[in-house]
């Protein structure tokens, strides 16, 4: 398996829509490591690496952005591979929707299994990582498919 690393920037309407959950969702399907957070000027920021034909995948999906996304643009350059990266984080993530604005760091770790995930399983991952890192009454605000 061919290792690569790009790093990207993603402008647009990619605010208050789920995106930076988006791009964790990608790397917890592909088994990716890498971040996102959000820019000062409202550009979300990430990275990726893993395996190269996992990496396009990904980013083809965050090209297409989520359903309340709009007028995206992705903008990627080649990266450097860090072989000592094993997890995927979101920086200072919110939740506009949840009423969540508590900043977290939802941290993904990678498999040892390196096998890509069911979206079911990506969605039970997810959850996972949110109902493990929120705490008292942001944890309480999350529904039953959160």
């Amino acid at each position: 398996m061919k290792k690569e690393a790009i790093s990207g920037t993603v402008t647009g309407n990619d605010q208050h829509v789920g995106f930076r959950a988006m791009i964790m969702k990608q790397a917890i399907e592909y088994n990716l490591a890498g971040f996102t957070k959000n820019l000062p000027n409202d550009v979300v920021n990430f990275t990726l690496q893993g395996d190269a034909k996992r990496l396009k995948h990904a980013v083809s999906a965050i090209q297409e952005g989520t359903k309340k996304s709009s007028d995206i643009k992705v903008s990627t350059t080649q990266g450097t591979v860090d072989p000592a990266l094993n997890a995927f984080t979101i920086y200072a993530w919110t939740s506009t929707t949840r009423n969540i604005t508590n900043p977290y760091d939802l941290v993904f770790r990678l498999r040892p299994d390196d096998g890509k995930l069911a979206p079911a399983d990506v969605k039970t991952v997810w959850h996972g990582i949110l109902r493990s890192t929120l705490k008292g009454e942001d944890l309480k605000k999350l529904g039953p498919d959160d």
